[in-house]
């Protein structure tokens, strides 16, 4: 089996040298932390981490899954070990608040260790990743009393935190769930429902898990305008139960984890799923457990959805450390394996070349790596946007920051998940027989990856939040400052070797604006119009997305080619990233003009059909 190894080399062309993270960091406020030279250190460690100690947990992961018994989970061999290191080395408070323990680093910084982590082991980083969310969540939108319980334990790594958002009746339509939250007299609530597909609901990593639980109060609205948000610890302060009048905006809580009562919430059972065996998918029931109110009442959807969304860029950076790993084994294993003559001999004095002479199998590890390397800056410039939205200079930018991310995650995680199951599977290819067997590890690549499409909203509702919600609303200026960027860059001077790529790049976007003028109208005649071409239109978006970054690292690593340096680099290296750019306008990019050709189709048949 092949070992994962961080593409530092990779990582630092993108940081550096195509989305000049030193530079976006000195417009940032409070990063003054984030030098070069500390950044450099940081990356160099956690790739010691991801490569040393999680990612030979993988398959360890796979094979022996979680276990539950008595309604507690104990985690595969190595998982706790590991994760006690990953505190111990302040992992967990990267980026997170000095006020709670935490470094105080850049999103972004965090973002590019969690690439490590996700590539090494998707289930293992599931456990911090989901902590993130719920710290993220509790920061925005809970009580300044409730931020001084829970996050300081929680950023320590001593408390972990999940999302618990469906039902087994409700899927996606979260208007429907039953959890209820009534008031207690000292101004808590009691939780009482059952919750379905909780990653990480419940496990032997840490002493406390904090619930981030979406219910009901007595007296809501029906559907999404009566969810209100609670934290439920799995276990509260022993002497709590004898406080009285506690106000959730007031809370004098101490919850001394030496002293620590069980909270009424229990896992019920746990999934046994197609992939991702290492972490537990739990159903959670909550009998009366107590819980504190986030935010206002009625108002729980709205500040979920600060924890959805930062789930949903972490599902594109899984999806894409799947790409990113199955194709380091799949390059690896083309270089070793003989079969075959080639078409133009590698070893003539050999009864059969390796097989990465052949040239179907190059289309997939070219396939593979466009993904992996687009997929990267993709995510990295995700990232500088919520570094931007967090901690921009001024109230403008950071509003463009969010504009540009409300437009951009579902792209990254509904375009990286879909295109994931696709390089995930040239990797079992490219194996060939071996790749269908458990011992080489791209058949759990391929599984491990499939949840990525499904989980934080299938990608449907990506396609829907994109183009219903997001694009078609706004008259499609939703669009337009990202796109203002695209044509900026297509419009400078790049160098003749780079005018196709930018001329094709503007095309592309030039073609996305008019489509979805050209949708906005079938909408008016007949909403189907706008479900049918929801899906294509998030692909097609992708694409041309992954197209623009494909196009900025060719011009980066011409950059680099035509320098003052040029004589004491690796010249192949550069001229490698201009090869994948191409190979991806050539074999790839071409996809669009289907998917533009779907999305005008007529409904008849779709519709027409009866079973």
């Amino acid at each position: 089996m092949a070992e994962y190894k961080v593409p530092l080399q990779d990582i630092h062309f993108a940081y550096n040298d195509v989305l000049d993270f030193n530079k976006h960091y000195e417009q940032l406020l409070a990063a003054d932390d984030a030098t070069p030279d500390m950044v450099a250190a940081i990356l160099e460690e956690a790739a010691k981490f991801s490569e040393q100690v999680v990612s030979p947990l993988n398959a360890v992961g796979d094979v022996e899954g979680c276990h539950w018994q008595d309604a507690k989970v104990s985690t595969p061999t190595g998982f706790k070990a590991a994760f006690d290191q990953f505190k111990a080395g302040g992992w967990t408070g990267l980026s997170q608040p000095v006020a709670f323990g935490g470094q105080g680093l850049p999103v972004s910084l965090n973002t590019i260790f969690y690439e490590m982590l996700t590539s090494a082991n998707h289930a293992w980083a599931m456990y911090p990743s989901l902590t993130w969310g719920a710290i993220n969540t509790i920061k925005s939108h809970a009580s300044e009393a409730l931020q001084r319980d829970f996050l300081p334990l929680m950023v320590q790594g001593e408390w972990s935190g999940t999302m618990c958002l469906t039902e087994a009746h409700c899927g996606s339509d979260l208007g429907l769930l039953r959890t209820k939250a009534i008031p207690n007299d000292d101004g808590t609530y009691a939780i009482s429902g059952s919750k379905i597909f909780i990653s990480a609901g419940e496990h032997d990593l840490t002493d406390n898990i904090v619930h981030i639980v979406l219910a009901r109060l007595p007296d809501a609205p029906e559907g999404v305008k009566g969810i209100s948000l609670f934290i439920v610890p799995k276990y509260i302060a022993s002497n709590h139960s004898d406080k009285k009048n506690i106000d959730h905006h007031h809370s004098d809580l101490t919850l001394d984890q030496n002293a620590l009562q069980y909270n009424n919430v229990q896992c019920g059972s746990i999934e046994h799923k197609m992939g991702i065996h290492g972490n537990a998918t739990c159903v959670m029931n909550f009998d009366g457990a107590r819980g504190y109110l986030i935010g206002q009442a009625n108002k729980g959807l709205h500040c979920m959805f600060t924890f959805i969304n930062e789930s949903r860029l972490g599902v594109a950076q899984q999806g894409h450390g799947h790409i990113e790993r199955s194709y380091q084994g799949s390059l690896a294993y083309a270089h070793e394996r003989l079969q075959m003559r080639a078409p133009h001999r590698v070893l003539p004095d050999k009864p059969a070349d390796p097989i990465i002479a052949h040239p179907d199998v190059r289309r997939m590890l070219l396939t593979q790596k466009a993904y992996a390397e687009g997929g990267r800056l993709l995510n990295y410039y995700c990232a500088q946007q919520v570094d931007i939205h967090n901690a921009g200079d001024t109230e403008q930018t950071r509003k463009e920051a969010e504009e540009e991310l409300a437009l951009l995650t579902p792209i990254a995680k509904g375009f990286l998940t879909e295109v994931s199951m696709e390089a995930t599977q040239y990797g079992v290819q490219i194996f060939g027989g071996h790749g269908y067997i458990r011992e080489w590890g791209m058949e759990q690549e391929y599984r491990d990856t499939r949840i990525t499409s499904i989980y934080e909203g299938t990608n449907g509702i990506q396609a829907l939040d994109l183009l219903a919600r997001k694009i078609l609303p706004s008259g499609g200026e939703a669009l337009r400052p990202f796109a203002a960027k695209v044509q900026a860059f297509c419009q400078s001077e790049q160098g003749d070797r780079m005018k196709p790529f930018q001329a094709l790049v503007n095309q592309q976007f030039s073609d996305w604006l008019t489509l979805t003028m050209d949708i906005a109208r079938r909408g008016k005649d007949d909403p189907n119009a706008i479900g049918m071409a929801a899906y294509d239109y998030l692909m097609f978006a992708g694409y041309a997305t992954l197209a623009y970054f494909l196009a900025k690292s060719a011009s980066a690593a011409n950059r680099k080619l035509m320098g003052k340096d040029s004589a004491h680099i690796d010249a192949q290296y550069y001229e490698n990233k201009i090869a994948v750019c191409q190979f991806y306008f050539d074999r790839i990019l071409p996809r669009n003009a289907v998917h533009a050709s779907c999305m005008r189709a007529e409904l008849n048949s779709v519709f027409d059909w009866q079973e």
